[in-house]
């Protein structure tokens, strides 16, 4: 996976490393609580290695699911992710759509982390030809929607069309500056 860097952050693959912070992230409901149609906590260490092993396995040019590095040796502030999104009604299957999203560490919060982590992976998905990106929240989730307009995301309403569930969209399309040559 392509290594990622911002002004104060690296957005790298996750390493065996990391999958003591990957517990402490996710065991966390106020991290889990807008993750997924059914969240729930991580309760076992052994969750936390089986989601790295599996994150560490995602190799693709443009999509992937990032960990969040400060640069400044400061640690680990979240995950972001760049990825197919499910649509509605299939099972899972791919909707034809890109999601953008970011999961932080509350110790992290209130930082600014999220919204330059995000600025970067859409300026990746940018660069490397997708013409747009979209990313979903729970109605209720008012930090990520704050996230998702401060990176230039414009809020098209609720919709129903991803994980069989209502959320709220933003959608960014490449402005015509960045279509790759």
């Amino acid at each position: 996976m392509l290594r990622l860097e911002s002004e104060r952050l690296i957005l790298r693959n996750w390493s065996d490393d990391d999958v003591d912070f990957v517990y402490d992230m996710y065991s966390r409901w106020e991290v889990q609580r807008y993750l997924g149609t059914s969240p729930k906590v991580m309760v076992e260490r052994s969750e936390a290695v089986a989601r790295v092993k599996q994150l560490r396995a995602l190799d693709h040019p443009v999509h992937g699911v990032w960990a969040i590095e400060r640069n400044d040796g400061g640690g680990l502030v979240g995950s972001g992710l760049l990825k197919p999104i499910p649509a509605s009604g299939t099972g899972g299957e791919p909707s034809g759509d890109v999601e953008i999203g970011w999961h932080l560490h509350p110790g992290s919060w209130g930082h600014g982390y999220a919204s330059e982590a995000a600025a970067r992976l859409l300026r990746h998905a940018f660069e490397s030809g997708l013409p747009q990106v979209v990313a979903v929240t729970y109605p209720e989730n008012i930090a990520s929607q704050r996230v998702a307009e401060r990176i230039g995301m414009i809020h098209r309403g609720r919709t129903e069309r991803y994980y069989d569930t209502t959320c709220e969209l933003f959608i960014a399309t490449r402005p015509p500056s960045e279509v790759p040559a």
